[in-house]
C-alpha cells in the first residue's frame, strides 16, 4: 500500500470534489490513456490506476472509508466465519473497468474482450443498525433483517422457458459498432436491445421472476459485533448480500453503527470518560472515593487540595479498540459542587474558615497584584 498514490491525486482533483467533477475527471484522463490510443508502454498501468481510483471516489461508501483510513481500508483479510476485515472492502482484483465505461461512454472501449455473458457480482447491502452504549462497547450478537436478490428457483436466474439463441446478436448478448470521435475510431460494445445482454430469447417469460432471473426475500441472519465499535463505524459480513447473475459471487452486506449515549459515560474513541462530584471538604482534605466504571467499581484515591476539573487516569480501563484489541483508558475528571443551601451550623462552619486566611494560595497574589 505504500507506492499506491492518493486517489484524489491520480485523478487530479480535490478532496472536497463533487461527484460530477470526479466523474468528468476520470473521463479525460480514460479517453487520454487507453491502451487503444495512447500506445507508450506506461499507458496500460496508468490506465489501471485512474480506473481504481475513479472505482473508490465515485462510491460514496468507499469514499467515505478511504478518506477515513486511505488504503487501508482496503487491505480486507476475511475468514472462515465469512466476516471481511473490519472497516474494510477488500482488494482491487474484482474491478471490472469496463462496466464503468458502460456507465460513462454507453459502450464498453474494450471491443470483443468483454463477454456476452459476464459473471456479475450481486449488489452490496448497507444496513444501519442501532446499538446500545453496553452493546457497543462489549459485543453483542444481533439478529438483521433485509431484503435480498436470490437467484429464482423456477427458471434457475435464466429468467424464462425454452430458450434460443438471440437472432439479434447471434448469442453473444452485445452489438458491436463503430464510434468516430476526436481520438479516432473505437469499436465499442452495447448491449443487445432484444435479448438484454443474455444472449438467448424465451418462448416463455418466468412468471415467479417476472423474466429477471432473481427474486427478492426477507431474510433474517445473525451477526455478531465485536468489541468496542462506535458510532459511524462500519462491519463487512463477505459474501452474505444479493446474489449474483451468470455465476457471479454473492454481494456483500455492510452494517454501519449508531450508539445510543450513556447517561454517565462519555466516550473518546476508546477512552471512558466520567465525571465525579466530591464536595468542598472532600476536595479539601483528600479522601477515598468510589468510582463507577464499565467493569465495576473502583475505590479512587483523591489527594488534597485537589482542584475541580482535575483529570485522574485510570490505565486500560477504557474500551477495546476492535482493530488493534487493545483497551483505552479511563479518566475521572473532578467536579468539586459548591453547596447552593446551608444550614445554620454549616453557614457558621463557613465563617470560622473564612477567618483562617485561606487567600494565601499563588493564584490569590497574582490576582491582587492588579488590584
Amino acid at each position: 500500500m505504500a507506492d499506491k498514490k492518493d486517489y484524489y491525486e491520480v485523478l487530479g482533483v480535490s478532496k472536497t470534489a463533487t461527484e460530477q467533477e470526479i466523474k468528468s475527471a476520470f473521463r479525460k484522463l480514460a479517453k487520454k490513456y487507453h491502451p487503444d490510443v495512447n500506445k507508450t508502454p506506461e499507458a496500460e498501468a496508468k490506465f489501471k490506476e485512474i480506473g481504481e481510483a475513479y472505482a473508490v471516489l465515485s462510491d460514496e461508501t468507499k469514499r467515505k472509508q478511504y478518506d477515513q483510513f486511505g488504503h487501508a481500508a482496503f487491505q480486507g483479510g476475511g475468514d472462515a466465519s465469512g466476516f471481511g476485515g473490519f472497516q474494510g472492502f477488500g482488494g482491487f482484483e474484482d474491478i471490472d473497468l469496463s462496466s464503468i465505461f458502460d456507465d460513462l461512454f454507453g459502450g464498453s472501449m474494450f471491443g470483443g474482450r468483454r463477454g456476452s455473458k459476464r459473471a456479475t457480482k450481486g449488489e452490496d447491502s448497507l444496513l444501519r443498525v442501532n446499538l446500545t452504549f453496553e452493546e457497543a462497547v462489549f459485543g453483542c450478537e444481533k439478529t438483521i433483517s433485509l431484503n435480498l436478490l436470490e437467484t429464482c428457483e423456477e427458471c434457475h436466474g435464466k429468467g424464462g422457458f425454452d430458450e434460443k439463441t438471440c437472432p439479434t446478436c447471434g448469442g453473444a448478448g452485445r452489438v458491436i459498432q463503430e464510434q468516430r470521435t476526436m481520438f479516432g475510431t473505437f469499436q465499442s460494445q452495447t448491449t443487445c436491445p432484444n435479448c438484454g445482454g443474455k444472449g438467448k430469447t424465451f418462448a416463455r417469460k418466468c412468471n415467479k421472476c417476472s423474466g429477471k432471473g432473481q427474486t427478492s426475500s426477507k431474510k433474517d441472519i445473525v451477526v455478531t459485533i465485536p468489541e468496542g465499535v462506535d458510532t459511524g463505524h462500519q462491519l463487512r459480513i463477505s459474501g452474505k448480500g444479493s446474489a449474483g447473475r451468470n455465476g457471479g459471487p454473492n454481494g456483500d452486506i455492510y452494517l454501519e453503527f449508531n450508539v445510543k449515549e450513556h447517561p454517565l459515560f462519555k466516550r473518546d474513541e476508546s477512552d471512558i470518560i466520567v465525571e465525579v462530584p466530591i464536595t468542598v471538604a472532600e476536595a479539601a482534605l483528600g479522601c477515598k472515593k468510589e468510582v463507577p466504571t464499565i467493569n465495576g467499581s473502583v475505590v479512587l484515591e483523591i489527594d488534597a487540595g485537589t482542584q475541580s476539573k482535575d483529570k485522574l487516569r485510570l490505565k486500560g480501563k477504557g474500551v477495546k479498540n476492535p482493530n488493534t484489541n487493545k483497551y483505552g483508558d479511563m479518566y475521572v475528571i473532578i467536579n468539586v459542587i459548591i453547596p447552593t443551601k446551608l444550614d445554620r451550623k454549616q453557614k457558621e462552619l463557613f465563617k470560622d474558615l473564612d477567618k483562617t486566611n485561606l487567600e494565601n494560595s499563588e493564584e490569590f497574589k497574582n490576582y491582587n497584584k492588579y488590584l
